[in-house]
């Protein structure tokens, strides 16, 4: 089914990025399905054990397919950015990424497509929380995980409206791809979420697509256990940096004043007030009603500029496509 793009003479060269490692299982399965309109597919052995690229070597026959090897380990993301440069250096136009454990159906990989090819944005991924019959099948611990991360990821990266950050089902435009630092992007399991941190900071457009949460046999290798302390530090640290570049270094706005007047304020409750309970209790006496009074109203008044700014935060997610706007470089990322 190919796909029409009003920026192009013809249809989007369309590539798909395999990171392969542990999936000699599912790998074969998952290339058989890959829709007839992809032009390219790069399969990335990311060192892996059970040599994936190997077995895809030896047994597919799709002339479409590129394998890549890792001679040492690099994570997902080390994987899927070797895919990408891949991908931009031979003219691919929608870079998809697809896992080869069977987790993510490729027949639902046009509809990560269409959204770019049609102009209505520049990276996709899917949202397995759209049907809350369908995330019933979802493990317990990874509903909850998918939900906390989420809330951060919303913070760190800016776009309130997306949801499910570690659904890997992704897909960019080639030229928003050779725009971005990839060197600078995470190489493990942080990359998705790290990737939209990234896509905020060039004011990238990002649209959530709707699948089914789908286990079956495979072995997943993310642990939300494990990592959700680690995530929770890197998501600290992008929520830093992303309000440091969008209201201090890139503009200055009526919200940048209201994060600055209700963290002020909120210090200063905090510091007056407990200095005053203290001061009152190595008095044993109460404390005044008008130094009460005073960091109350600071609080009070701290929290309705923060709230104020999460407000203008939220309201100003990414609306204009970026990749219409930045000229074609076929050059490989870095």
């Amino acid at each position: 089914m190919p796909l029409a793009n009003a920026n192009m003479d013809a249809p989007p060269k369309i590539a798909v990025i395999i990171p392969c490692y542990k999936v000699t299982r599912h790998v074969l399965g998952v290339l058989a399905a890959i829709d007839a309109s992809v032009t390219a597919i790069y399969c990335v052995d990311d060192a892996c054990p059970e040599g994936s690229g190997a077995l895809v070597q030896a047994q597919a026959q799709d002339p479409r397919i590129t394998v890549l090897f890792h001679e040492v380990n690099r994570g997902v993301g080390g994987a899927i950015k070797t895919g990408y440069r891949a991908a931009i250096a031979d003219g691919m136009d929608i870079l998809v990424k697809v896992d080869g454990d069977g987790q993510m159906d490729p027949a639902l990989l046009m509809d990560f497509v269409a959204p770019i090819a049609d102009g209505q944005a520049d990276y996709t991924k899917g949202n397995r929380f759209w049907n809350l019959t369908h995330i019933r099948r979802m493990p317990p611990l990874r509903r909850v995980g998918n939900l906390l991360l989420s809330f951060m990821t919303k913070a760190s990266s800016g776009y309130w409206q997306v949801f499910d950050p570690t659904n890997g089902y992704t897909a960019i435009h080639a030229r928003v791809a050779s725009h971005l630092k990839l060197d600078a992007i995470s190489d493990r399991y942080f990359f998705e979420t790290d990737m939209l941190f990234r896509l905020n900071t060039v004011r990238a457009v990002v649209q959530d697509v709707a699948m089914d949460a789908r286990y079956a046999d495979e072995t997943s290798n993310l642990r939300i256990s494990r990592i959700l302390g680690e995530f929770a530090f890197k998501h600290a640290r992008n929520t830093l940096k992303r309000i440091g570049y969008n209201y201090f270094l890139r503009d200055l706005s009526i919200a940048s004043l209201e994060l600055i007047a209700g963290s002020v304020l909120l210090g200063f409750s905090a510091v007056f007030g407990l200095y005053h309970w203290t001061q009152s209790a190595a008095a044993d006496v109460a404390t005044p009603v008008g130094t009460i009074m005073i960091a109350t109203v600071a609080l009070i008044s701290g929290l309705q500029f923060l709230l104020a700014f999460v407000g203008f935060d939220i309201a100003s997610v990414p609306r204009q496509v970026l990749h219409r706007s930045i000229k074609v470089n076929r050059q490989p990322a870095g």
